[in-house]
């Protein structure tokens, strides 16, 4: 009896073509219904307060401001209003895109910046900054900045000999307890007036926000998002492993040194400007990856997703209830479930960190 071989199976290229099609249709919408959700947001959180603005208002403000003349409102819209929104939509956009590419370079959801301890190196550097050396602005971003990168650094020395993710978050939960200690003991020592600003700022606040603060932030972002946007392309290179990745042409430590770098700069610049806006960051990711779909690109919607969710949770805050509340403690109080969520799911399913 003689065995004859199975014809080898064919590739349908017509419909991998047609499903790529689909992918990238389906991504293309969500990410414009996206960026219209976080321009509508922010519309209403100019337009909303004690007193309710029109747009035509608003844009007799902007105008206003481009011509050198006043307008109704002037003082409310241009100085107290739009700089509270527009900060929330760069953080947000931030924090956003920081979290999504640690996540996919880490692969593993739980591997956000605010989560493995990178968000809390520069929140005790910011707070160093503020109580004991006075200082404020861009110092304090530049030093949350610093504080960052060697806060990263740190995990991945102390992580060095394994590739898995797992390590790299446990590790980066301990220093992050580590730095938060530190917080506590800076707030001890402080003056109770100095301690009051700094829980402000803790609690992931944009109350008081000025042009200046969004400045330095808005320029963080032109330098890195780009970076990010256009690195993440060998993402999905990257995920087949370091000697796949290599084989197709991507320079895999280089690339994901540049990612890392452009992704704790986001975060730590964002959380030296607004403080840790909790769980944006581990967030965005996930939520952007369900709305694309599986293989489509994600990290562009990640950052309009956390945009959306600042907004949001800073409307919310500030008109929902009868106090007012930080942008953090709302964003806290939605985080916090998804997080019991995950690991309730990874823990079901057999999976470690």
């Amino acid at each position: 009896m003689t065995m004859t071989a199975a014809p080898p199976a064919t590739i349908d290229v017509a419909a991998l073509v047609a499903a790529r099609r689909r992918r990238g249709r389906r991504a293309r919408i969500v990410t414009g219904i996206l960026a219209g959700a976080a321009l509508t947001l922010l519309l209403l959180s100019v337009m909303l307060g004690d007193t309710v603005y029109s747009p035509a208002q608003i844009l007799g403000v902007v105008g206003g401001a481009v011509l050198g003349t006043d307008a109704d409102g002037a003082f409310t819209i241009g100085t107290l209003r739009m700089p509270r929104a527009v900060m929330a939509l760069l953080a947000g956009f931030a924090f956003g895109l920081a979290g999504s590419t640690v996540q996919r370079l880490l692969r593993n959801p739980l591997a956000s910046p605010d989560i493995i301890g990178i968000t809390a190196g520069a929140s005790a550097a910011a707070v160093f900054g503020i109580l004991v050396l006075r200082w404020s602005g861009a110092s304090v971003a530049i030093l949350a900045l610093v504080v960052g990168l060697l806060t990263a650094a740190l995990i991945l020395a102390v992580s060095v000999g394994s590739a898995a993710s797992a390590r790299i978050i446990l590790v980066g939960i301990g220093i992050g307890a580590m730095l938060d200690a530190v917080v506590g003991w800076l707030l001890l020592r402080a003056s109770s007036f100095d301690v009051a600003t700094a829980m402000r700022w803790l609690s992931g606040s944009l109350n008081g926000m000025r042009w200046e603060d969004v400045v330095w932030l808005a320029v963080a972002l032109a330098l890195f998002a780009p970076l990010l946007l256009v690195l993440s392309t060998r993402l999905p290179q990257l995920e087949l492993g370091d000697a796949a990745a290599i084989g197709l042409g991507v320079r895999a430590s280089r690339v994901r040194l540049l990612l890392l770098l452009g992704a704790v700069a986001l975060s730590a610049v964002a959380t030296s400007a607004t403080g840790p806006i909790a769980f944006v960051a581990f967030l965005a990711g996930p939520i952007a990856s369900r709305l694309v779909g599986p293989g489509a690109p994600a990290v562009l919607p990640a950052g309009l997703t956390g945009a959306t969710l600042v907004l949001l949770c800073d409307l919310l805050g500030q008109h929902a209830f009868d106090l007012r509340f930080p942008v953090g403690i709302i964003t806290g109080i939605v985080g916090a479930p998804y997080l019991l969520l995950l690991l309730a799911r990874q823990s079901r399913s057999g999976g470690s960190l």
